[in-house]
């Protein structure tokens, strides 16, 4: 563009320097000013415009990524809370599987001890009746033996139904005295 013409100058014991031309030193100026103008209306507006673009994008990516952090946490600790409900719900249901349990062990507990008297009052009503059949047994035996032994010492017939009547009195004393 310019033709730079320099022109040496002598600086006191620094060696030489180069300085422009006054006139394309102005020119440089002009232009350059020329330059800031056209980027400033033209280049330095869409460059700003992309760069917002650019800065509300990011800033959208990261309200984005906060929304999604917040929701995230927010479902944690939704599935914490339902891991904790079922937690509970599970130890409800063990608590009331232990005492369905210990209910009817107690229950069996007590039907068992419920048999068990059942059956001692069934020995004990079948040992009363089978004592009373034998008594009554023993009755008859003794009566005839009774007959039978005291014939022979009278050496007569004693009548059966006398003589079991005095048999059946005589052993009501023998357990009246015991």
């Amino acid at each position: 563009m310019f033709a730079i013409h320099a022109m040496p100058v002598l600086a006191q014991d620094e060696g030489l320097v180069l300085l422009p031309d006054t006139a394309e030193l102005i020119w440089g100026v002009v232009a350059f000013a020329i330059l800031m103008a056209f980027m400033s209306w033209f280049v330095f507006p869409r460059l700003n415009q992309g760069l917002e673009t650019r800065q509300q994008a990011v800033q959208s990516s990261l309200e984005d990524a906060e929304r999604a952090k917040h929701e995230a946490e927010e479902a944690r600790r939704e599935y914490q809370a339902r891991i904790d409900e079922a937690r509970q719900e599970a130890d409800r249901i063990l608590q009331e599987a232990r005492e369905q349990a210990e209910e009817v062990r107690r229950e069996a507990a007590s039907r068992g001890e419920e048999e068990a008297r059942q059956i001692v009052e069934r020995a004990r009503e079948d040992i009363e009746a089978e004592r009373s059949r034998l008594v009554s047994e023993l009755r008859g035996q003794v009566a005839t033996l009774a007959v039978d032994l005291a014939g022979r010492i009278v050496e007569k017939e004693i009548d059966a139904d006398r003589h079991t009547e005095l048999v059946d009195r005589y052993i009501d004393e023998l357990v009246g005295s015991n």
